[in-house]
Formats: C-alpha cells, structure tokens, sequence
C-alpha cells in the first residue's frame, strides 16, 4: 500500500502534463513552479489523494505548476526538505510534523503565514481551524503551521471478540480499570490474541502523551522550554501502562511496533489497539470482522494529544512563491476537500466548517466512527514539541521502553530523560 519509505517519488509529473493540455496551454511556461515535500508513510494509500487534489489545483490554477515529491515518513520529509533548501534546490512548502515548529523557527526556515495573508478573508482563515489542533501551530502571538494531515489517538476494537468473550460490544472500556478487566477477558491463555496492545516504537511518547493527560497531566509548557516527565502523574502513567502486561498480562511484555499493530489488530492477534485515526479508512476497507472505534479511556479524566502533519511555507520561498502556496494551502484545506480527504484517510476534517459540509455529514451519519476522532478534540491536548524536540523526544521514548522492557523503574527512566530535558531546555528559559 505504500511506496518504498527510502524513495522520494514525484508523484505529479504526468498529472502536471495532462493539466497543462487540459487548460490549453501545453506548450506554455507555468508563471510558479511549487515542489512541495509530502509524507507518506503514515497511514492510507495517500499519493493517489494527494496526487487528485494537486492535480485538481492545477486545473483551477494553470499559471501554477506543483511537484509533489514523496518522501517517507515525517522525519525522512523533513530531513530531505531541509536537505533540499541548504543544497540550493527549490522548494517551497512542506507538510511535516506539527512538532516541528520550534525547530524549524529555531533554524529561520520558515515563515509566519501572518506574514503572508494580506486581506481580511485570508486572516479570517487563520482562525477558520479547530483551535486544539492550531496549538502545534501557534507560538509567540504567531501562526507557522497550518493543520491537514492530523490525527488523534482512538481506541479500535473487535466487536467480535468482545461477543465472544461474553462483553458487550457496543459498550467499549471507558476507564483504566475497565481497560483492565476487558483486557483479561479478552486475552486467551494459548496466546493466541492479546486484550489489549499499544505500540511502543516509532512514537511512543505520542501514546505516553495520552496516558498522562488521562492522569490529568501535561509532558511541556506551551513555550516548548519546559517538560513535566518526572512528575508523580506523569511516572502513575507509565507505571500503568507497564502493568498492562507485567501484572495484568493483557498485553505483551516490552516493546510493540507501531508499523505492524494495526495487521495485528486486522489479524486477530489483539481485540484492542491503539493507533492514529487516519488507520480507519483501511481497518474499515481491510477489516474481516465487525469492528468499533472509540475514544481512549479515562482515569482522571479522558485526554489524548493531537497529531500529524502541518502545513509549512519556507523562508526562502520569493513573494510570487510565497503567494502560490498560500493559495494551494488553501485550496486543500477548504472544507469541501478536507471532507473529502477524512472520509478517503480517516484523518481529520480540520475545520468546524468540513464537518457542515453535505458530504461529510452524510458520511458520519453512515459511519459515525468517523467523528470519533474530532469528538475527541474536546478532551485534546497538544502534541509534546519543544526547542530540541528531537533529542528530548528521544529521551522521553528510551525511558518509555526502558521501563516497558523491565530495564528501569519508570520513576529512574523518567528521571533521567528530565534531566537530560532540563540540560536541553534550560538555555531557552
């Protein structure tokens, strides 16, 4: 389903052709040439949408050409898109990780889009977003991201085995200790199917984020200059979550890959998973078995942290540049398209204004698993970034997995990955 994670692809190419013949003007020079850097190795068969829509772009836009070029996960579309900019080649805008932001400010690659929008109907779009998700976008009185490929962490869950096990599949876990007792029931003693599994590679301070907020606690500030790892709420979430399957057993003990949960989950080796929204359309596609999504369970209270790719417009983009991509920006976000794409991914509609669109209410109305996630916003919080996001992310993920695999207690993991946040952070207070 997806392309090779170490190739960047140009997926544009022959749709830039076609358009081009299309609006009469093959043999015409484009005024702009955009190249925009896209993830795509985070969920759902996205070149094929994206590809529609940058196409359809162009159609309405034949003075603008657009290159999308594919390049793996956040981290590779980052790294390859920064890699591009210092090496002299063109490019102007990027969807990357929302928690890139301090990064990317700290490195002056970017541009404010306050700084962009020049009439009243574009700076009411900036506020046109739901305001959890603008909190990865936001800093200093600013807007730097703007919201496209995000996600919240939902609960999905095998109706079945939930029937099988003698549950009630239309009443999900909606607590930890119901978490628990679910989990037990549902996991079989030949180990055949597990109750319950949350993936601890690839992001699990993401899933550590939800865990904490759910015992009514916070990982930073919202100045990305301070952490909050070795409080005694933020240790009581990994303690419970190394529990799940050092003392309960409903979950294996150590470390679950992200890339193959959710395979796992359509396989039947666990009743429960936790994972990105934008897995629905293809567990809903792929799914052999009935199947439900819910909200993640509370302790303190419900919480998860929002996810995802943001919108980024470059530094060195000239003026011309710079207004072509606000224009595709905000071609792709308009509530029509973002109705579309929730409904072909699973991720979120950004705005309040994709959930009133015709389509999208018929769609929910269908299949209300599809407003799982953006119900979710209410209990939301944002995603951990922070000045040297990358290597106090890395801290808090070798102390998550350290306590997961029984190396460290999570008091002395978390312990550690705050003092290496301290040192890390200090400097920017």
């Amino acid at each position: 389903m997806f392309h090779d994670l170490k190739k960047a692809v140009v997926g544009t190419a022959a749709a830039t052709a076609l358009m081009a013949g299309v609006a009469g003007a093959s043999t015409a020079q484009a005024e702009t040439e955009l190249t925009m850097y896209y993830p795509v190795a985070v969920g759902g068969p996205l070149t094929e949408i994206v590809d529609g829509m940058v196409t359809d772009f162009m159609a309405e836009n034949p003075d603008i050409t657009v290159n999308a070029i594919y390049a793996g996960n956040y981290n590779d579309a980052r790294i390859k898109a920064l890699a591009a900019l210092k090496g002299g080649e063109p490019a102007q805008l990027s969807v990357m990780f929302s928690i890139d932001i301090y990064d990317l400010i700290e490195q002056d690659a970017i541009v404010a889009f306050d700084d962009i929008v020049e009439t009243d109907e574009e700076k009411a779009w900036l506020d046109s977003f739901y305001p959890t998700l603008m909190e990865n976008g936001r800093t200093g009185g600013k807007t730097w991201g703007i919201p496209f490929q995000r996600s919240t962490i939902v609960m999905y869950y095998n109706k079945d085995a939930f029937r099988e096990a003698g549950l009630d599949p239309e009443t999900p876990p909606a607590t930890w200790d119901a978490l628990v007792e679910a989990g037990q029931a549902l996991t079989k003693e030949d180990g055949s199917r597990w109750g319950v599994m949350i993936p601890s590679t690839g992001y699990p301070y993401w899933m550590f984020g939800a865990l904490a907020m759910q015992n009514d606690q916070v990982l930073m500030n919202g100045e990305g200059t301070e952490t909050y790892f070795d409080a005694e709420a933020t240790v009581e979430a990994l303690d419970f979550w190394q529990s799940l399957g050092a003392e309960h057993k409903v979950m294996p003990e150590g470390t679950i890959e992200w890339g193959t949960l959710r395979q796992n989950f359509l396989e039947g080796k666990t009743a429960i998973m936790w994972h990105s929204t934008g897995n629905l359309t293809a567990v809903k596609e792929n799914a052999a078995f009935d199947f439900g999504v819910a909200m993640l369970p509370a302790n303190e209270r419900r919480g998860t942290p929002t996810g995802g790719g943001n919108f980024y417009i470059f530094k060195d983009a000239t003026d011309a540049e710079r207004s072509a991509a606000l224009k595709l920006i905000r071609f792709m976000t308009a509530p029509e398209r973002a109705a579309e794409w929730s409904m072909k991914t699973g991720y979120m509609g950004v705005s309040p204004a994709a959930y009133e669109t015709e389509i999208l209410q018929d769609y929910v109305e269908e299949f209300p698993y599809a407003a799982v996630a953006r119900d979710q916003l209410e209990f939301a919080t944002a995603e951990l970034s922070t000045y040297q996001t990358g290597r106090v992310r890395k801290a808090l993920d070798d102390a998550i997995q350290a306590a997961l695999t029984g190396s460290k207690t999570p008091a002395e993991a978390l312990g550690e990955a705050q003092a290496t946040a301290e040192r890390l952070l200090t400097p920017y207070r």
